[in-house]
């Protein structure tokens, strides 16, 4: 009797080891950068929770290339990615609107955009792609220059500038800069070689690509920030749907979590990119308000028309953007 229940007990452990899923997350960044701990603390509270669910993460994109993510995403050959959604706006037009000058005001300004209608069209259109969000998160950022500071319109012209996102791209050509495109994750060894004079980026990654060993200048994310992107993490849909109710919880458990401290830390965050620089010796000149509201002008004459134009309901999605408070 005791050899059978030593066979049954083995049996179910075998079983148990084959149900056991482990989920690929791949991302851009190094294993410093605050969007690698928001996944590392998913990955960690999900194998805590001992539901026979495990997440390997990919940094530094070992796994796909920096903006050729969702692509498997919604393929279902990745399971997880934390992402800039505007990376994908060739795709979807709609989430350019993700990365858009002027909309979000500050973090907490951000954190309700996520929680808002235009928020939950923006996750239908993902959802047709087979994707979802787990983790919502806006980041802050700023302008770095070895032409000049930036801090105006003005003060771009005749610059080549790398700027992500579409609607970045289309304001500043419109003030007269020259726009290369390129992933976050190149542009040290383009401002090194002189492929670029300038770049608009996350706090984030100002700091954990080490920019300020390549530029002079340094506009922050101060009280009047222009720059904010959104940079989820997301699932695929239908991996997610086929884990166990236990699983799905887990994951959504360890996200909610990891939400709020993502939250936390992009406050945080701007605040030490700045020191970072100013240590470095890296002069360091704040936006004003009017240098902003400038900016904004030229906004809706350049990338706010034209998100319109080229996005199904795309007046309505900026609408609901412009709307919340």
């Amino acid at each position: 009797m005791k050899h059978l229940l030593t066979a049954s007990a083995l049996a179910l452990l075998m079983a148990g080891a084959a149900g056991a899923e482990t989920l690929k997350l791949s991302h851009q960044w190094s294993e410093g950068d605050v969007r690698h701990q928001v996944a590392q603390m998913v990955a960690d509270e999900v194998k805590a929770a001992n539901v026979d669910l495990e997440i390997q993460i990919y940094p530094n994109q070992t796994l796909f290339k920096a903006r050729e993510q969702y692509t498997p995403l919604s393929r279902g050959q990745l399971d997880m990615t934390i992402f800039p959604l505007s990376y994908a706006g060739g795709q979807q037009p709609a989430y350019n609107l993700t990365l858009m000058p002027g909309l979000v005001k500050n973090h907490d300004h951000g954190a309700r955009l996520s929680a808002s209608p235009f928020m939950g069209d923006i996750e239908k259109i993902m959802a047709g792609d087979d994707v979802k969000t787990l983790v919502h998160g806006y980041l802050a950022g700023g302008f770095g220059s070895n032409k000049g500071c930036i801090t105006k319109p003005d003060d771009v012209k005749g610059v080549t500038i790398r700027a992500a996102g579409k609607s970045f791209e289309e304001m500043l050509a419109g003030a007269g800069a020259s726009i290369s495109s390129m992933a976050s994750s190149e542009i040290y060894p383009a401002l090194q070689t002189g492929v670029l004079d300038a770049t608009n980026t996350s706090s984030e990654s100002f700091l954990s690509y080490r920019l300020y060993e390549q530029l002079k200048c340094y506009t922050p994310a101060g009280d009047t920030a222009l720059w904010f992107m959104y940079q989820p993490l997301l699932v695929n849909k239908t991996t997610f749907d086929g884990l166990t109710p236990e699983q799905q919880k887990a994951l959504t458990d360890a996200s909610a979590k990891a939400e709020a401290w993502y939250l936390d830390q992009a406050k945080q965050g701007d605040a030490i990119t700045t020191k970072a620089f100013a240590d470095a010796g890296v002069e360091i000149k704040e936006m004003s308000q009017a240098d902003f509201d400038a900016w904004r002008e030229l906004a809706k004459t350049t990338a706010y028309p034209s998100f319109v134009q080229s996005t199904p309901d795309g007046q309505k999605l900026l609408d609901e953007a412009l709307a919340v408070e």
